[in-house]
C-alpha cells in the first residue's frame, strides 16, 4: 500500500479538477464534483482541513486513479 499524504479537501478538489472534475454544488462541508464525460461520475469530497486516509483512498478509487497517479496531480 502506498503512502497517502495528509491533505485538505480543497487540495483534493484542486487535484481532481486537473483530470476533468468540476464543482457541481456544495451542501454544508461536503463538495460534490461531477465529471463531464458520460456516464456522469459524481464524487463527494469533505471540505475539511485534513481528509481522513480511508476517505481519501475511497475518493481516489472512485475517481479511477491509483495513489501514485493522484500524487502526481498534487
Amino acid at each position: 500500500m502506498s503512502f497517502l499524504p495528509l491533505i485538505s479537501g480543497r487540495e483534493v478538489i484542486s487535484a481532481l479538477e486537473k483530470i476533468g472534475y468540476g464543482v457541481d454544488h456544495q451542501r454544508g462541508s461536503h463538495v460534490v464534483l461531477r465529471h463531464g464525460d458520460p456516464p456522469h461520475r459524481r464524487l463527494t469530497v469533505p471540505d475539511h482541513n485534513e481528509v481522513a486516509k480511508g476517505t481519501l483512498r475511497a475518493i481516489i478509487r472512485q475517481a479511477g486513479l491509483t495513489v501514485e497517479e493522484f500524487k502526481t496531480l498534487l
